[in-house]
């Protein structure tokens, strides 16, 4: 009898315990659902990727645009995203605390950010590596000629690490580093002379030179720190939200790779393909398997485009910062580079 209670206040107790905490296991996207708003964390210091511009006071960039799409796939309208501005250092604290839905801005996958952060990359969407930039001025040409020099870069990323072991590696000593929390205060250290050398993605590096009242001011160092595949991140073990978001990534580049456009959309809907058809949601479609509407590819592709609208838009040849994707990584696979989609038939 006495076994019988003690099973019967343990039954008792663990109902309780379930009952009061009824959204243990309830999902983001219930959440943003519910919401009505999706809070997508970015950095508004990188030019390309997501940037204030000062001469319109508008966020645009590549990851201000995968927000926009985000929202459009789960709410419906890109227009229903709040921006979390974040710095490399808070950028993690502010998905897993739920300050921040999702995050997209340049952030390295290591293997070490899923294993102890407790965060779940999405697919890489840009690839890009390591770099220095100098002034023009300076003279410097390789990483040797920095040695007694200070070397600036962004507090909290893995570039820190990276330029550490490098340095061991080329046995270059008596450089001092020096962080910052954001981009724009690195480039301005560097312009007045406090370093004398920037160190953080090439792309950035890139967009920070275009950006300057004059560019031939300063000079990209050919030396690199490794390679930078970018993924966005949600927090860990939330496979209904992380499953949703992988696929919309992937969505934007198989969108690219069938020629899917904001112009042609509306014809290629009318495509007799069914494969076409269930992607973009026309009689059926892949949304219910994933708890949003049918029709949320084709609400991501109305609102900003595929990939390669969006890449070219905020980093292409005729943008300030041309980064042509011919002959490198960030093109199609089917252009020889490694952006691809799992298959959708």
């Amino acid at each position: 009898m006495r076994v019988k209670l003690t099973v019967g206040y343990f039954c008792t107790a663990l109902a309780l315990a379930f009952a009061a905490t009824p959204s243990a296991h309830a999902s983001v996207l219930d959440d943003v659902k519910q919401r009505g708003i999706l809070n997508c964390a970015i950095d508004n210091t990188i030019p390309g990727f997501s940037y204030l511009n000062p001469k319109t006071a508008k966020l645009e960039g590549l990851d201000i645009d995968l927000c926009r799409a985000t929202a459009a796939a789960v709410l419906g309208s890109p227009d229903k995203v709040s921006f979390i501005i974040v710095t490399a250092k808070s950028r993690f604290n502010a998905v897993t605390t739920g300050q921040a839905d999702v995050a997209y801005l340049p952030t390295t996958v290591y293997p070490v950010r899923e294993s102890a952060i407790s965060i779940d990359f999405l697919p890489i969407y840009f690839y890009d590596g390591g770099g220095f930039m100098v002034k023009a001025s300076s003279g410097v040409k390789t990483l040797e000629d920095l040695s007694g020099g200070t070397i600036c870069t962004t507090q909290g990323s893995g570039t820190e690490v990276t330029l550490a072991n490098l340095f061991k590696a080329k046995n270059v000593a008596n450089i001092n580093v020096l962080t910052f929390d954001a981009d724009d205060k690195i480039f301005a250290a560097l312009g007045n002379g406090r370093c004398n050398a920037m160190a953080t993605d090439r792309t950035a590096l890139a967009g920070w030179r275009a950006s300057s009242p004059n560019p031939a001011d300063y000079n990209i160092l050919k030396e690199s720190t490794g390679k930078s595949p970018f993924a966005g991140f949600v927090v860990a073990n939330d496979s209904k939200w992380r499953n949703l978001l992988r696929w919309t990534i992937f969505a934007l580049f198989q969108a690219e790779e069938w020629g899917i456009t904001t112009a042609n959309l509306g014809e290629m809907q009318k495509s007799p393909d069914p494969v076409i058809q269930k992607f973009l949601g026309v009689n059926g479609g892949f949304g219910t398997d994933f708890h949003v509407s049918d029709s949320f590819v084709a609400d991501m592709i109305k609102a900003v485009g595929n990939y390669g609208e969006m890449y070219d838009r905020n980093l292409g040849p005729d943008t300030p910062y041309s980064l042509d994707r011919t002959g490198t990584p960030n093109a199609s696979w089917v252009n020889g580079g490694l952006l691809f989609s799992a298959p959708w038939e």
